[in-house]
């Protein structure tokens, strides 16, 4: 494994396809890249019950956050598909939102206020950055009309949550 020079890293077991996916997150973010990839040695074979040889992890920066991918077979407990876990990824502007949104929601009925689901099975949460100072607003009438704003929505509209701030 790579050296860790972030306190805390996220680490995501796949039953499979950690490149394909390492490979994908990569072209979705800016600066970002394959740090490195591990193959799983002969030692390793009959605990993990994967082939000598195979990709066993993939080190990787998302947007120059270091990630750890690992392909570690199939273990029930340990499934992708729970958004107990999520990604947030913070964004400046509508653009920023539809095209995250248009890489990253790959399962329609598991969106939900700014929450999807990517084709790995990975939960993300695409917000506008202004969602939390318009949520801090000491009226607490314009916080409510946000609130039940954006509890209508799948893929958060920065106009209409503005509009409803407004109170329009």
């Amino acid at each position: 494994m790579a050296k860790i020079t972030q306190k805390i890293t996220p680490f995501l077991w796949f039953e499979k396809g950690a490149e394909d996916a390492a490979k994908y997150y990569v072209s979705v973010f800016k600066n970002s890249k394959i740090n490195r990839i591990q193959k799983y040695p002969q030692s390793a074979e009959e605990v993990s019950g994967q082939k000598a040889g195979s990709i066993m992890s993939v080190d990787l920066q998302l947007d120059g956050v270091n990630f750890q991918f690992l392909n570690g077979g199939k273990i029930p407990e340990f499934d992708l598909r729970s958004s107990a876990i999520s990604f947030v990824v913070a964004c400046d502007t509508q653009e920023e939102i539809d095209t995250f949104w248009g890489k990253l929601s790959a399962v329609p009925e598991r969106e939900q206020c700014g929450w999807c689901v990517d084709k790995f099975g990975v939960t993300w949460q695409i917000v506008p950055n202004v969602l939390g100072e318009l949520l801090s607003d000491p009226d607490q009438k314009k916080v409510e009309r946000v609130t039940s704003c954006f509890l209508q929505m799948k893929k958060f509209d920065i106009a209409k949550l503005k509009e409803a701030y407004e109170g329009e």
